[in-house]
């Protein structure tokens, strides 16, 4: 049998050869353009919607433990084997986390250069609450962290089936406070710290950043894709349902094994759209997939925060598909747009950074007159 590491390189050679063809040979591999509410699908993605048919076959969506447990590992094998090449150069340092019953593993992302900037993303990484590890999203933080200057620290929380609804949100929470808490060690600023994440770590992030009290909350949040509405149907759920990587029937079965008793009542955690005052969340950027079930709902989410007053930048990156961010090595369009949230981190920590650095110039200033009167008074007085 074909060793891990091997099973790998092949696979990244036999997709670099495939994506590497000259754009005509793709078309005809792909078959003809794909057209939906206006929106045309970006032509690779579309060629590894066929790939990706003819390896699964025609499996079920159901997910029993057997299933989970394989879903995870070849989650892991297929982000090696895409995985933007040139990001070797990042230092990684695997820590461990106190999360909300136990240890969890982290991972921190520095940048090439040692940042200047004191700013840290802790990062949550997708897979509807089932998939996903370090492993997984190991390309995407590695790219975050070296087109953006930030630190990234991805953070493993706890996987359902195994541990259902509330475990991840909880270990979230307790994550980011334990960076906040221990922020200066990770090489960051308590004030200077984002979440992030994708789908269903981009939920997670929001939940986090909602959550907190004043003088705790995040300083920005960066949401690729966020699951926001768990149970809902209609819509772009219907509408790109089937054909386009993730399905309706995946989202179904995920969301069961992570809310088995459906949203619980009172608590909009599961289901941050229906929160009933989202006026307290910091700067946020939202980024939806014109080809994703999940679309409306990021964008409904949009439209509650700027109500909200919350500042928000949104996109939709038309011609994409759900997890785009996995795909940077195969498509330009998803790496154009995984590159625009870091940039989007990058410019938005920095302006932060700068705005603190300002406040504590012109507060100095305020109370030196007081300072210098003060030494100058006799001893005693």
């Amino acid at each position: 049998m074909i060793g891990a590491k091997a099973r790998v390189r092949l696979m990244r050679v036999g997709i670099r050869t495939l994506f590497g063809l000259p754009r005509g040979m793709k078309r005809l591999l792909a078959g003809r353009p794909v057209q939906h509410d206006g929106q045309t699908l970006d032509q690779d993605l579309q060629l590894l919607g066929r790939v990706s048919e003819v390896l699964s076959g025609s499996g079920s969506d159901a997910l029993d433990a057997a299933a989970v447990a394989e879903q995870r590992r070849q989650a892991d094998i297929a982000a090696e084997a895409v995985a933007d090449p040139g990001l070797d150069d990042v230092v990684t340092t695997d820590w461990e986390v106190p999360g909300a019953d136990g240890p969890l593993l982290a991972r921190l992302y520095v940048p090439p250069s040692e940042p200047e900037s004191r700013a840290l993303l802790v990062y949550f990484h997708g897979g509807g609450f089932v998939v996903g590890s370090l492993a997984s999203t190991d390309p995407l933080c590695r790219l975050l962290a070296a087109q953006s200057g930030v630190r990234v620290l991805s953070v493993d929380y706890r996987l359902a089936p195994e541990h259902p609804y509330p475990a991840a949100v909880d270990d979230a929470l307790a994550a980011y406070r334990w960076a906040r808490s221990t922020a200066r060690s990770l090489g960051a600023e308590p004030e200077l710290i984002a979440v992030g994440g994708d789908s269903a770590g981009a939920n997670l992030a929001l939940v986090v950043a909602h959550q907190q009290e004043e003088g705790a909350v995040p300083a920005f949040v960066l949401a690729l894709y966020p699951v926001t509405d768990a149970e809902r149907t209609g819509g772009s759920r219907e509408a790109f349902g089937s054909g386009f990587g993730l399905t309706a029937e995946q989202l179904a079965e995920l969301e069961r094994l992570y809310l088995p008793d459906g949203v619980p009542d009172g608590d909009v955690r599961g289901a941050i759209l229906r929160a009933d005052d989202l006026s307290a969340m910091p700067p946020t950027y939202i980024a939806t997939a014109g080809f994703d079930p999940l679309r409306d709902e990021g964008e409904e989410l949009v439209e509650r925060l700027r109500a909200a007053g919350v500042p928000v930048v949104a996109r939709r990156f038309t011609g994409l598909v759900h997890g785009y961010a996995s795909f940077t090595a195969i498509s330009a369009a998803a790496r154009d747009a995984t590159l625009d949230a870091a940039s989007a981190l990058r410019s938005t920590m920095a302006l932060i950074e700068t705005r603190r650095s300002a406040a504590r110039r012109a507060s100095r200033r305020r109370w030196a007159p007081l300072r210098r009167s003060a030494g100058s008074q006799p001893r005693g007085a």
